[in-house]
């Protein structure tokens, strides 16, 4: 099958191109390299440096002639969507408009979009959050990610392209950035390693939904043939809090310096984690990598 994985060159894409590439698929990556890495990308994938609003991207669509656009080019920072959600919105909204629209004009049978478990729900009203529940982002981000669902699912009332829209808890592993605004596993694991003190933020028994990004990836190829017109969470179904997170990376690093507790962050949902039955039932995924195993993993792959 012919594959087009936009953000491939990202944490999160890079995986999925592999696992692609794993199960016998002919993968193009299309990705500006703003946040991802040449490095990521898997050999056997053609990398095309271009911006997914670029002219030259509808070409690129054109001549490859995918069967499957897998959609994960993004703006994917909370807070630089606070700071100009007009730019947050033209990346997720408008961008995945433009890849709707092009995979309506070239044939393309089916789009997988990655969408936000954690941020389009809003404040839960009770856990686990299912898909059922309202849509009620308290961020520019979460709401531009939702507009990307909108895009998705127009594309398929109105041209009857195929889509599945995958909901990702609190993604780590190998190849997250652990600078800026990386997930506190990649930040926390830099800075183990570099021997320098960790900051949590608030009290830290704050609980979230972590799933290694290589469960994510095999969702992702369970998506190519299953899941039509499905939207479905994708995490551990588990909350874990920011303290354990810490002992956990702290026994594996080997870390000895006590944390510094700081403000909690504004805006933050305190105790969020997701019903991932749907998939379980219409995708056949579940998590297959413990917390304690996902960690190691991701350890071993920062270590110099």
């Amino acid at each position: 099958m012919r594959i087009l994985v936009t953000g491939g060159a990202g944490f999160i894409g890079s995986h999925i191109v592999d696992a692609y590439l794993e199960a016998g698929h002919d993968v193009a990556v299309v990705d500006n390299l703003s946040t991802g890495r040449r490095a990521n990308v898997n050999r056997a994938a053609h990398l095309y440096e271009v911006d997914i609003h670029a002219r030259e991207f509808e070409r690129i669509v054109a001549d490859f002639r995918p069967e499957v656009i897998n959609h994960h080019a993004a703006q994917a920072s909370v807070k630089v969507g606070q700071a100009d959600p007009v730019h947050d919105l033209e990346v997720n909204g408008g961008g995945t408009a433009r890849v709707a629209s092009l995979a309506i004009a070239h044939g393309v049978r089916k789009i997988i979009y990655a969408s936000s478990g954690g941020t389009v729900y809003g404040e839960p009203i009770a856990l686990p959050v299912t898909e059922d529940h309202p849509i009620a982002p308290r961020s520019a981000y979460g709401t531009s990610k939702y507009v990307g669902e909108l895009y998705v699912q127009l594309a398929a009332r109105t041209a009857g392209i195929q889509y599945t829209i995958l909901r990702y808890g609190n993604a780590y592993g190998p190849r997250q950035d652990p600078q800026g605004e990386a997930g506190v596993v990649a930040i926390f694991t830099g800075l183990m390693l570099g021997g320098q003190q960790c900051t949590i933020d608030g009290d830290g028994e704050q609980k979230k939904d972590y799933l290694y990004v290589g469960d994510i990836a095999r969702a992702n190829v369970l998506a190519l043939d299953r899941g039509p017109a499905l939207v479905a969470n994708i995490g551990t179904g588990v909350g874990t809090t920011v303290n354990e997170i810490y002992r956990v990376l702290s026994a594996v690093t080997g870390n000895t310096i006590p944390p510094r507790f700081g403000p909690p962050r504004p805006g933050d949902v305190r105790n969020f984690w997701l019903d991932c039955s749907r998939a379980r039932a219409e995708l056949g995924w579940e998590p297959r990598v413990s917390f304690e195993e996902g960690i190691r993993r991701t350890v071993e792959s920062f270590r110099p």
